[in-house]
């Protein structure tokens, strides 16, 4: 297949594509106006404009119970040995994974840009991928002494850009340093910048899937593209296809930026569209389609690279089956929404005409300057006493407050979200409304919050990290040191299995804070209880978790600091072996003072033979002195 063949499949498969200015985009499109509560377009100039704001207020109360869910414990997933050796690996990944997702990566934005997505326009899209990074650090170095020179130069990565030889022998230098390194990578897609396949049901099993996205001259070349401005295409008709839901998620406040003009812009700054597409092809002729990335910008293909996956995860709160695109909270109150402003409209205008009615005037009767002019106090001067009659205007009836009520109760229903959850309702300690029965109501509508949080957990976050997992597993080949649990760890993902299981471990199905706290205090006197009974299905690692878990439902991230793992402590010796080292001790202290006595009697005899030799010198000194003293004198 050649290149010109490849660009038109592609230009096909993206025009084709649901969210390419369909009716998906469109419907997003009105999810955003209303999430901002902007105007309906058919307002009454002198009537009431009142907009409703369901949509933002149901979706604003959901986020905070998954943020919660998600985001409140320690570890969001949990990896599983797969075999007795993968325990200490598995454990390791865990916590690894995590931290490349809230420390390398913005995890709490991230999710909470993910979730808002979902719930808003259908499905929330975020890119994971392995980012080769290749970094030039300028560096300055004065007065270095010829060994100093020399280490500095020995290292591959620097590159000498500068150097001067001072009189005093001394070298200064101007060095740059290339760092090559690599990390996940992980960024969310606005909706309206991701294509997909009409017939995919799932991401990793579509025919094409497509990122398109402006990216300036500079930033192409700093992804590695070698590009020619005289041979791309701005694409500034490809906006056409972009601006609906752009234009609706920015107008709100002004905000929206469409880049520089051709003429405005400096080279290194113009804008092009570049569509990262990933579909299945054929380009071998094989026979078989193999799943390709292809980068182009226009008719220019910039990249056509073999990949094993496709780098994106897609979540939706409502999943239809058999269909990639599901159901948002947005798309099921939208009507509700629209119900409620104009009923809201209908009684701003009553109470406006119950203040400030209508009036019959006998014409030539009254000053129409005085009529118009509506202060408190205020005279209409008239000729006749019948000159001004007011319009009767009808009464603001109760059901009209009661239709409001039931559109509340079917918002509810809906989407999970009510008054309980919202805050404590006025009505909520009467005698006549129990606790019971108050939880029960909560329960029920947290039912449906809990199904969505489910929903993201089982086919979007578990998948995120399994991807994290499998990027790094593949391609960081190389220890790196990181903090895990207040320890610096060394850590190989080379080393760890090719696959593991992987457990998001999210709170579901425990009831709210309060409730998890009851059931781990309860957990935690019966543990203590069966401890003291002598009871063996407790143990001291038991008690650590019951306590660990009850910390982290109280707020506090980090156990560490309150509690000490009983697995971290080296173990304590039994009494036996107390026993046994207590006589090893004395024995060893016998065979000591043993030794020693020993050492004392070898030196006393060396002492004793040394006092020998002494004397023994002594004598035969004395005996020589004696002898000469006895010698005769010669007479001459």
């Amino acid at each position: 297949m050649i290149d010109e063949e490849l660009v038109s499949r592609i230009q096909t498969e993206i025009t084709d594509a649901l969210g390419y200015n369909d009716d998906i985009s469109k419907q997003r499109e009105q999810a955003m106006e209303y999430y901002y509560a902007r105007p309906f377009g058919n307002e009454v100039e002198g009537r009431s404009q009142f907009v409703d704001s369901t949509v933002a207020d149901t979706i604003e109360w959901i986020k905070p119970s998954l943020m919660r869910v998600f985001a409140s414990g320690d570890n969001m997933v949990s990896f599983s040995p797969v075999g007795p050796e993968d325990v200490d690996a598995s454990e390791q990944a865990s916590q690894y994974i995590n931290h490349i997702f809230t420390k390398d990566n913005s995890g709490w934005e991230i999710l909470y840009t993910w979730f808002s997505d979902a719930l808003l326009q259908k499905n929330g899209i975020v890119k994971v991928w392995w980012d080769e990074t290749d970094e030039n650090d300028r560096e300055e170095y004065h007065n270095l002494t010829e060994l100093e020179l020399d280490a500095l130069l020995a290292s591959e990565e620097v590159e000498v850009v500068e150097h001067t030889r001072n009189d005093d022998f001394t070298n200064d230098v101007v060095v740059t340093r290339n760092v090559k390194d690599g990390r996940v990578t992980i960024e969310n897609v606005p909706p309206e910048e991701f294509l997909i396949s009409r017939e995919a049901k799932s991401v990793q099993d579509s025919r094409f899937v497509c990122h398109r996205v402006k990216k300036t001259l500079t930033e192409l070349k700093e992804m590695g593209f070698d590009v020619d401005p005289d041979e791309l295409s701005s694409g500034d008709d490809e906006m056409g296809s972009l601006s609906g839901e752009r234009q609706a998620r920015f107008d709100f406040d002004s905000s929206i930026n469409f880049g520089l003009t051709e003429t405005e812009a400096e080279e290194a700054l113009k804008e092009y569209w570049l569509y990262e597409s990933y579909l299945k092809t054929d380009w071998d002729n094989d026979g078989l389609a193999e799943l390709r990335k292809v980068c182009s910008i226009g008719d220019k293909v910039l990249a056509n690279d073999p990949v094993d996956r496709v780098p994106f995860i897609s979540i939706t709160p409502i999943k239809v089956p058999h269909k990639f695109f599901g159901l948002s909270v947005a798309d099921l109150i939208m009507d509700l929404q629209l119900i409620k402003s104009t009923l809201m409209r209908n009684l701003m205008d009553n109470m406006y005409n119950q203040n400030f009615g209508r009036f019959a005037v006998l014409e030539g009767q009254a000053n129409l300057d005085d009529l118009l002019t509506q202060r408190p106090g205020g005279l209409v001067r008239v000729k006749s006493p019948n000159a001004v009659m007011p319009l009767s205007t009808p009464p603001l009836e109760p059901y009209t407050f009661q239709m409001l009520e039931y559109l509340d109760s079917v918002r509810e229903s809906r989407a999970g979200v009510n008054k309980y959850s919202q805050g404590l309702n006025d009505k909520a300690l009467t005698s006549h409304t129990t606790a019971t029965a108050v939880n029960s109501v909560m329960t029920a509508a947290q039912s449906r919050v809990e199904l969505i949080a489910r929903n993201f957990a089982e086919t979007g976050v578990k998948d995120l990290m399994l991807a994290i997992y499998e990027l790094v597993q593949k391609n960081q080949n190389k220890e790196r040191v990181v903090l895990l649990r207040n320890q610096w760890i060394e850590v190989r993902p080379d080393m760890w299995r090719d696959k593991m299981d992987c457990t998001v471990a999210v709170g579901l199905g425990h009831g709210n804070k309060d409730q998890q706290l009851m059931h781990l205090s309860s957990m935690l006197q019966f543990a203590a209880q069966a401890m003291q009974g002598g009871l063996r299905i407790v143990n001291e690692q038991n008690m650590y978790n019951i306590g660990a878990a009850l910390i982290r439902n109280m707020g506090f991230q980090n156990v560490d600091d309150f509690l000490t793992d009983p697995s971290q402590i080296p173990p304590q010796p039994s009494p036996q072996e107390q026993m046994a080292q207590m006589e090893m001790q004395n024995k060893q202290k016998e065979l000591e003072i043993k030794a020693a006595e020993v050492q004392i009697k070898a030196q006393k005899v060396q002492q004793d033979a040394a006092e020998a030799q002494m004397d023994a010198q002594l004598k035969v000194a004395e005996l020589g002195l004696e002898a000469q003293q006895n010698r005769p004198v010669a007479l001459g």
